[in-house]
């Protein structure tokens, strides 16, 4: 059974900054490209970070590129979102989620349909 759970969010004030992390299990963490997407109140789910299974390709939205970064440990099966520079805009549950990879490696998916395994998410709250 697949889990993945979030942590690290919380209420900050713009312009600090937070690490969420991503902890999986019941999965083999490495064959997975691992995604970081978000949802607004009253907004539709968006894409915000990707990074492919072995860490070395990464995809960002262009509302975060420059204050974002996604890493991921495969050794602890974690995969982080470093947010700097926040903003009220970026006030929203952050998710992420999992797309089997196995056979690839290459630049990954940003697309919400493409991921198969989701947590529950974490609240950020940023304000002004």
């Amino acid at each position: 059974q697949v889990q993945l759970v979030e942590s690290g969010g919380g209420l900050v004030q713009a312009g600090g900054s937070l690490r969420l992390s991503c902890a999986a299990s019941g999965l083999t963490f490495s064959s997975y490209a691992m995604g970081w997407f978000r949802q607004a109140p009253g907004k539709e789910r968006e894409f915000v970070a990707a990074i492919n299974r072995s860490g070395g390709s990464t995809v960002y939205a262009d509302s975060v590129k420059g204050r974002f970064t996604i890493s991921r440990d495969n050794a602890k099966n974690t995969v982080y979102l470093q947010m700097n520079s926040l903003k009220p805009e970026d006030t929203a549950i952050y998710s992420c989620a999992a797309r089997y990879a196995r056979l690839y490696n290459g630049r990954p998916s940003g697309g919400i349909n493409d991921y198969n395994d989701w947590g529950q998410g974490t609240q950020v709250t940023v304000s002004s």
